[in-house]
Formats: structure tokens, C-alpha cells, sequence
């Protein structure tokens, strides 16, 4: 594949460059982000997703029919690069964009599509995932929230963890077991269900960067109509995991990681004192560059391998371990360099680049958990990309 880019997408490039820098306020390097969901950033986050709707941004590779533009995953792509690399809330953390409305297209009924997809092209609802639980994170398929069919609803009982923005969501995505006799992958069914549905309580988690963006969330004889089922009764099992192959495939960590890197080398040529006192900090440095465009490549080919109508599959799995892997040793080489500097957390004089590596060092284990973890990652590459048997 050739890399180089074709004139239409560095104009467009460029024109996402110039919306960014229009649509963000200037001070939103500096404001305490909360993991996206706190009380200043995120009314910031919808009017900027909104600006994006518009312009029909914010679902550009939708069909036109569901509110997207049908646009090639290149551009698409060139959009995550440049939101990610500027921070910019253009998407992340927006599940009803990243993967419900998809999953809807392949598995709603025409009501539902109607309903929803508008809606969430148009930046009106905002969507949490409703699927690990105490007992079941990687081991998803055992799920016990159970949903029992009464009448024209089903009555949800169980609890979730680890919800990402459920605090602020207006819907949610929710599996829950319908067929607690049947083989755990084919007793699942997938909802949807307002979030202020009686009987629903959210309660927050907050982490150790002291974000606020995972909560608890605890259904008591929650109603909700069958009209929300979506799919196949008991094979929702089937259509979360194609919700999950949304969900991994994209270039935001590298291009953030990127951006990150470029920091902590200005930052070391600002202050060459430390990297005297770290002489090393200058080789794990080069080696985080390069491995950030290593993995800038390897998303670059999933989207092309979309673009061509295949399915990246172990390539997103790929993508994915190496990006959050990466996360770990970018905030590690900061941390290198910073030495005592580097357990500051607020933004006073002693807080080098204001507090951000410190909070990304404590944070960054999580991500090689959420979105399925390394271990499940490698044994996807193993069975689906090189073929090796189960063990």
C-alpha cells in the first residue's frame, strides 16, 4: 500500500486543523479534563460534537442515509489522527457514534433505526455501554444481569462496573442473560434503555488520576419494552462482539501518543539538567518515536484494509495491544525524566506540563484492560492470525 497521501485529504486534513483550533476554547489544554466527563469539559465536548454534526463529522462514514457523509475510512481516519493529536473531544468517548448506531444499522429494526440514528448523528443523545460487571470482565459471555420476559417488558436486575460516562449518558447499550439454562454465549440479549428509567442507580468510581469517568450502575426491576430489544433474542452475544470490533479498531493512541512524545522531548530540551542527570531518557525517547509511527502504520493499514472490503480483525487486536502497551512506556519515559518532578500533580510552579504525565503514568495500566485486555488481545492474534490452537 502506498502511504502518501492524495491532495484532497491533506486539504481536508487541513481544514480539521483549522476547525479545531475554532471550536475549542483556548484555555482547553489547561482545564481539568476528569477523564471527559466532568462539569467543565463536557457541556464543551457536546457543543463541539454538535458543531461537528453539521457538518456531518461526527458520523462521516455512516451511509447518507442514516445522517453520515459515506466517506472513505482514509478520511475518516485523517479525522481521529488530528481530534486525538489535539485532544479534541471529536468522537471519543461518544459510544453512540463509535459503536451503537453501527451495530443498529446491522441488527435494528427499521423503528429503531428511525428513532435513534438521527439522533445520534445529530449529537442529541449521548450513549454509556452497559456490559462488564464484578464478575464478568474478560470473561464477558458469563454475564448474570438477568432480564425476565412480563408482558410487553422485560424486568432487568443485575449491576454493571466500569461504565464510561454514565453519569452524563441519556441511553444506555446494555447485554443481559434472557436464558440463564442455555451455554453462556447463547443466552445473551442487547437493549436499549433510557438511563433515567425508574430503578436505575448510577453510582461513581472514581480512579487513581482522580477522574470521574467509570461508574457502578445497579438495576432493581428495571422495565424495559420488548420494542428494545435488539437482534435475535439470545444471540446478543454474536452481535456485541461485532460491537467490539468497532471498538478496536483506530489510531487515536498513537496519534495521541504522538503528541505526548513531541511534549516530553521539547520539555527535555528545556530543561537539560534532567536529561543529564538521565542520560538514558534520550534513548528510550528515540525509542518511543519510533514506535509510534511503527503503530501509526499499522492503523494506516486497518483502515485501508477496510477501505478494500476486508475485515481487519487480528489487525485491530494488533492495533490495539500495541497502542495501550505503548501508552505504558510513553508515560514511563516522562516519568524517567521528570524524577521527583513527576509526582506533582496540580498545575502549580513545581507541575511540569501540568501535572499530565503524572496523571497518565497512574492511568495508564487501565487501558490495556478496557476495550478487552492484552491477554485477550494476544489469544485473538494467536487463534484468528496465526492460526494456533486453543490451549
Amino acid at each position: 500500500m502506498d502511504y502518501r497521501e492524495e491532495e484532497t485529504i491533506v486539504e481536508f486534513r487541513n481544514e480539521v486543523k483549522g476547525f479545531i483550533s475554532d471550536n475549542l476554547p483556548d484555555d482547553w489544554g489547561t482545564l481539568p479534563q476528569g477523564e471527559g466527563y466532568g462539569e467543565t469539559v463536557f457541556p464543551i465536548t457536546r457543543s463541539f460534537q454538535s458543531a461537528m454534526a453539521k457538518r456531518r463529522w461526527l458520523t462521516m462514514a455512516w451511509p447518507e442515509e442514516h445522517g453520515g457523509l459515506d466517506a472513505p475510512h482514509s478520511q475518516q481516519m485523517v479525522m481521529a489522527e488530528e481530534m486525538a493529536y489535539h485532544r479534541a473531544p471529536g468522537g471519543g468517548g461518544n459510544m453512540g457514534v463509535q459503536w451503537v448506531g453501527p451495530s443498529l444499522m446491522l441488527y435494528g429494526t427499521d423503528a429503531q433505526k428511525d428513532e435513534h440514528l438521527s439522533r445520534i448523528a445529530d449529537a442529541e443523545s449521548w450513549w454509556c455501554t452497559l456490559y462488564s460487571e464484578p464478575g464478568s470482565g474478560s470473561d464477558l459471555a458469563s454475564l448474570q444481569t438477568r432480564a425476565v420476559a412480563d408482558g410487553d417488558d422485560y424486568v432487568i436486575n443485575g449491576q454493571k462496573i466500569w461504565t464510561s460516562g454514565a453519569q452524563v449518558s441519556d441511553w444506555g447499550w446494555l447485554a443481559a442473560r434472557t436464558d440463564p439454562d442455555a451455554p453462556k454465549h447463547k443466552g445473551i440479549t442487547m437493549f436499549m434503555l433510557r438511563m433515567d428509567t425508574p430503578g436505575i442507580t448510577v453510582r461513581p468510581l472514581i480512579n487513581m488520576a482522580e477522574g470521574h469517568g467509570f461508574n457502578e450502575v445497579f438495576f432493581e426491576d428495571v422495565r424495559v419494552p420488548k420494542t428494545n430489544v435488539v437482534g435475535e433474542t439470545n444471540r446478543g452475544w454474536y452481535h456485541l462482539a461485532v460491537a467490539l470490533d468497532f471498538e478496536r479498531s483506530g489510531i487515536g493512541a498513537f496519534a495521541g501518543g504522538r503528541r505526548t512524545v513531541e511534549e516530553i522531548t521539547e520539555f527535555a530540551q528545556d530543561n537539560k539538567h534532567l536529561v543529564d542527570a538521565r542520560p538514558a531518557v534520550r534513548y528510550e525517547l528515540a525509542e518511543r518515536a519510533i514506535e509510534v509511527e511503527v503503530g501509526t502504520y499499522m492503523a494506516y493499514r486497518i483502515a485501508y484494509m477496510q477501505e478494500h472490503g476486508v475485515v481487519a480483525n487480528h489487525e485491530a487486536s494488533m492495533s490495539k495491544l500495541f497502542g495501550s502497551e505503548l501508552g505504558q512506556r510513553i508515560a514511563k519515559t516522562g516519568m524517567d525524566l521528570l524524577g521527583m518532578g513527576g509526582t506533582v500533580w496540580s498545575d502549580g510552579p513545581y507541575a511540569a506540563l501540568q501535572g499530565r504525565l503524572s496523571r497518565s503514568y497512574v492511568s495508564a495500566v487501565s487501558s490495556t484492560i478496557a476495550a478487552g485486555t492484552s491477554e485477550i488481545q494476544r489469544n485473538i492474534i494467536a487463534t484468528r492470525g496465526l492460526g494456533l490452537p486453543r490451549g
